[in-house]
């Protein structure tokens, strides 16, 4: 199993190396079943949970209009939660069922550590916490759910673990 993924535009990789078991694989796997819904782009479990991880980075010189990448949309805002319930499935689907702690790491103009809390905040009111308090036997479908950046990520005493480079020069 390769254990070090290429995000999608081929300029970072995240070493998932440490983990107890990490794919990147979910878009292809959907793709090839024919099932078109959102996910994540990389699963990481440890010993204590899985970690979802969705990457964004609006800051790459190949990036569309950046300035105009506005993650506290609603319409931004409805992907990434669905992204989040459309993984579940295939975490189940692997007997995956240790808690889940979902990162968003991102990257835009303009982007810094309050307007990322802001944004975990909303995320916060549409993912399930409020429901999981509310009703069923004390499982829970999510744990945590955090903004990032690149370099809040590999400052972690957990993310870091999975490191995020740069392998090539931005172009």
């Amino acid at each position: 199993m390769n254990t070090i993924f290429i995000e999608e535009n081929g300029v970072y990789s995240i070493d998932c190396t440490n983990a107890v078991w990490a794919t990147d694989r979910m878009h292809k796997d959907y793709q090839e079943a024919g099932i078109h819904i959102n996910d994540v782009d990389f699963l990481i479990e440890n010993a204590t949970h899985i970690i979802m991880v969705e990457y964004k980075n609006a800051c790459l010189a190949k990036a569309a209009n950046p300035e105009a990448f506005n993650p506290m949309s609603d319409k931004k805002i409805s992907i990434i939660t669905r992204k989040f319930y459309d993984s579940l499935h295939y975490l189940k689907l692997f007997d995956k069922d240790k808690p889940v702690q979902y990162v968003y790491v991102l990257e835009y103009p303009n982007g810094d550590a309050t307007t990322r809390k802001r944004l975990r905040n909303r995320l916060k009111t549409e993912l399930p916490f409020a429901l999981q308090d509310s009703i069923g036997n004390g499982n829970k479908l999510i744990d945590k759910v955090d903004v990032v950046s690149i370099r809040e990520w590999n400052d972690d005493s957990t993310y870091g673990k999975y490191a995020i480079r740069k392998i090539l020069a931005d172009n």
